[in-house]
């Protein structure tokens, strides 16, 4: 049997490291999916500016509860309404926040919710109108505590 010495535990020691960070090093590379969440439900369509009202903190000082307020500018009649709002974060490892659903009987197009942000990222708010026309928000939120594992 042959003793090892200190330099060669040192360097047995450091492979280790580095193979069980393998996997973490992996796990950071995961690309977020936002352009293609985007795409989907646009059909490819670009969305107007405006007719969103997206309110966040513009400092989470903890991105595990961020504060969001959605308001859609519509007359919420069975001719004219908001279908649905779809709400991404650019910067999570899964894009998708929420989906919300609306119909004429809704009244108002607004919702209040928390989110979870991993990290300082925009958050962008897309919504698909009863007549097929589409309108976008987008707000950057400065993130000090990660939510998503950061």
């Amino acid at each position: 049997m042959t003793a090892i010495n200190r330099r060669q535990a040192f360097a047995l020691g450091g492979g280790f490291v580095a193979l069980t960070m393998m996997p973490m090093a992996a796990h950071a590379q995961v690309s977020n999916d936002a352009a293609q969440s985007i795409a989907k439900f646009t059909g490819g369509k670009e969305p107007t500016k405006g007719r969103i009202a997206l309110d966040l903190p513009e400092i989470a000082e903890n991105g595990n509860t961020v504060p969001l307020v959605l308001n859609v500018e519509s007359p919420m009649t069975a001719d004219s309404y908001v279908k649905e709002v779809m709400i991404v974060a650019d910067g999570n490892p899964n894009s998708g926040v929420a989906t919300l659903m609306f119909t004429p009987l809704s009244g108002k197009a607004e919702a209040s919710i928390r989110i979870r942000l991993a990290a300082t990222q925009n958050v962008i708010a897309i919504a698909r109108m009863s007549d097929g026309s589409l309108f976008t928000e987008r707000k950057t939120v400065k993130v000090t505590i990660g939510g998503c594992g950061g």
